[in-house]
């Protein structure tokens, strides 16, 4: 497959903003009044997060500027269909070893895809290509043999290393007060961000004072208003 050139794109202006590991309906009504872009619903009954027992109304009801995503590890495309079919998800995060093949059957079923990959050196970036084509976006955590939720942050410099045009979500330990780190590790390419155990109270449960503080903050360094279309649904 070929590579995809290294991306000229300017930075972006609005960053998107992931919030993770949702399982409360309570906790899931709060947080979508903060108009994340993206929430994200962990069907992995290894995870403190397993929203496999969530009622499908919590997920369904989310306003329209909210979008589910669906995160599997190492989910038959069957059993990954049939949930997001039961949750009304269309973005799915595959967060295991699912390979390009398994990307591009699921992205030829009308999914969005977004591929999660574990870094800790640059070698984990170089090894992507295979990739270019089959996913929307890809999702950087720290690499962690339990597919993440480690809390920890990876070295974001690696970033520079990055050559493909596909945008990413950056992810792995980010708290309330990496504001300005998270300016300074904005790269082009980079559409936004992924959070969820440094904000929570408990596993599943998000702290929201420390959320609005923290996307508040985010915000500011917006040029504009946030564009609540994403660039996946966007006609070019």
């Amino acid at each position: 497959m070929k590579s995809e050139a290294k991306s000229t794109k300017p930075l972006h202006a609005d960053m998107m903003i992931k919030i993770c590991g949702m399982r409360d309906e309570k906790n899931i009504s709060d947080v979508a009044a903060l108009t994340p872009m993206l929430m994200g619903f962990i069907f992995h009954e290894l995870s403190p997060r397993d929203a496999s027992s969530l009622n499908p109304e919590s997920v369904q009801s989310l306003p329209p500027y909210v979008h589910p995503v669906g995160v599997f590890v190492d989910k038959t495309d069957e059993t990954i269909t049939t949930t997001c079919n039961r949750y009304g998800i269309h973005i799915v995060q595959l967060h295991g070893s699912e390979s390009p093949a398994q990307c591009s059957r699921l992205k030829e079923k009308g999914f969005t895809i977004f591929k999660a990959i574990g870094i800790e050196n640059k070698a984990d970036l170089h090894n992507l290509a295979a990739y270019a084509g089959c996913v929307d976006m890809f999702l950087f955590d720290t690499k962690s043999p339990s597919h993440g939720g480690t809390g920890k942050k990876f070295d974001w410099q690696l970033l520079d290393s990055y050559q493909l045009d596909t945008p990413y979500l950056l992810s792995g330990g980010i708290d309330a007060g990496d504001i300005e780190a998270i300016i300074r590790a904005m790269r082009p390419g980079m559409a936004g961000i992924d959070i969820n155990s440094r904000f929570e109270t408990s596993p599943g449960i998000k702290d929201i004072s420390k959320l609005v503080n923290f996307i508040l903050s985010l915000r500011k360094f917006n040029e504009h208003e946030p564009d609540t279309t994403p660039f996946w649904e966007k006609k070019i």
